[in-house]
């Protein structure tokens, strides 16, 4: 759903707080719609034609559904990639693409659990790849 450049009505950078007290944006069950105002959608299966499929239309209806209740936001529960939205036409509003993406970076590494890793990667000896990527990087340019 949406690039980085939409965003929902109500992002709010005062909702999520983690123990480092960064803030996040987060959308919420009740975020419907985008501010600016978007279509980012393509075409609708829903609305077949003798040139193909009609562009969609962003018609929500009702709230999204499968959220995330165990955070709230606002006192709402929180959207994630397996939420949907029912639309007017019949169809189903689902997360596309959240922008947000890991990343593995020395500090990651540093920080994460080599039992954790093992158990989630176990052909990969975690400890060893730690000493590497902590290690001189041979491809380094001085």
């Amino acid at each position: 759903m949406g690039g980085d450049k939409n965003r929902w009505n109500s992002l709010s950078k005062n909702g999520i707080t983690r123990a480092c007290q960064a803030d996040y944006l987060a959308v919420t069950e009740d975020d419907l719609q985008f501010d600016p105002p978007t279509q980012p959608f393509g075409l609708c299966k829903l609305k077949p034609s003798s040139g193909g499929y009609l562009p969609c239309t962003y018609a929500p209806s009702g709230k999204w559904t499968k959220t995330y209740d165990k955070v709230k936001v606002m006192g709402k529960c929180c959207v994630t990639e397996l939420s949907e939205l029912m639309c007017c036409t019949g169809g189903k509003i689902t997360i596309f693409k959240h922008g947000q993406q890991s990343e593995l970076g020395k500090r990651n590494v540093d920080n994460a659990d080599s039992k954790e890793q093992q158990v989630y990667n176990p052909v990969v000896d975690f400890e060893e790849f730690k000493e590497e990527i902590n290690g001189e990087d041979p491809f380094e340019v001085e």
